[in-house]
């Protein structure tokens, strides 16, 4: 690839020719070796002493040092070591204090996406359109774009209800999520990605969704929205139950949509399948 950079679109980071930037799977996303990307970026024979240098150069990273960068055990051919790493957001702000060549496409892709969020922020529609372009741009029909933007609409209203109920974390979000879907559709989000033979832990399982699948999750969490504004659950155990039930309605109706059509709502494929394949992803 010679001094080629590209970036790779799945893990949303940057790659330069042979330099290969390690990474650990932490929190749900994505940390990379800080010292791995000093070095694709500047060459430096040293890169933890060209960090210390940065660090004294830019008072303002110093100072949140601790809440950009964290210790994690990272794989290495000598074995697991602990290395500082940064997730996504950490890594451009890196990127932002170092004096490269190199850095700069990424300076500029700050730019355009700090402006862009700006945008958004005081039209919430342009946000909307973005996304919209995305899911085009992938080969999705305007139906399923829909359809999907329709079902974040309601996710969110869910977390925020989960949120009223004083639940925050994220690991009590998956619980809870796992209970909508199991009773919807017959298996949790894992086992429903193994089901399509989904592998990587960042490919996201409503993007491998058929209309039909996205029409029962949106009605399992908005059933669960409704039942807990209504009975306001206090704590984990009781937000599972009031979950359960809601993704129960929508089983119930998925079980009745497939006697109707005889055959199962549940898919092994993705919603991108060729169309001959369209009719042995619905069986």
């Amino acid at each position: 690839m010679n001094n080629k950079q590209e970036m790779d679109k799945e893990n949303k980071i940057v790659v330069f020719g042979d330099k290969n930037i390690r990474r650990t799977w932490y929190q749900d996303e994505w940390w990379f070796s800080v010292v791995d990307i000093v070095q694709a970026l500047t060459e430096s024979t040293n890169p933890s002493d060209y960090l210390k240098k940065m660090r004294k150069r830019d008072e303002e990273l110093s100072k949140g040092w601790g809440q950009i960068v964290t210790p994690l055990s990272i794989q290495t051919d000598g074995g697991a070591q602990k290395t500082n790493c940064a997730n996504t957001e950490g890594v451009f702000r890196i990127i932002q204090s170092i004096p490269s060549q190199k850095a700069e496409p990424f300076k500029k892709w700050l730019a355009k996406v700090g402006y862009e969020r700006v945008q958004e922020i005081e039209n919430p529609e342009l946000a909307q359109e973005r996304m919209k372009q995305i899911y085009e741009q992938k080969g999705y029909s305007k139906d399923w774009i829909d359809k999907r933007l329709r079902g974040i609409a309601i996710r969110q209203n869910l977390t925020d209800e989960w949120k009223e109920r004083g639940l925050t974390s994220s690991k009590d979000y998956s619980i809870l999520t796992a209970e909508i879907s199991k009773a919807t559709f017959g298996m949790t989000p894992s086992e429903y990605k193994a089901h399509k033979g989904l592998t990587k832990k960042n490919e996201n399982l409503r993007d491998h969704m058929t209309d039909l699948e996205l029409i029962f999750n949106m009605l399992g969490e908005k059933m669960t929205t409704e039942i807990s504004k209504k009975e306001k659950p206090k704590g984990l155990v009781e937000n599972k139950q009031v979950a359960k039930r809601g993704g129960n309605v929508a089983g119930n109706a998925r079980k009745d949509a497939e006697k109707e059509l005889g055959h199962g709502i549940v898919s092994e494929g993705n919603y991108l399948d060729s169309p001959e394949n369209q009719q042995g992803l619905m069986s």
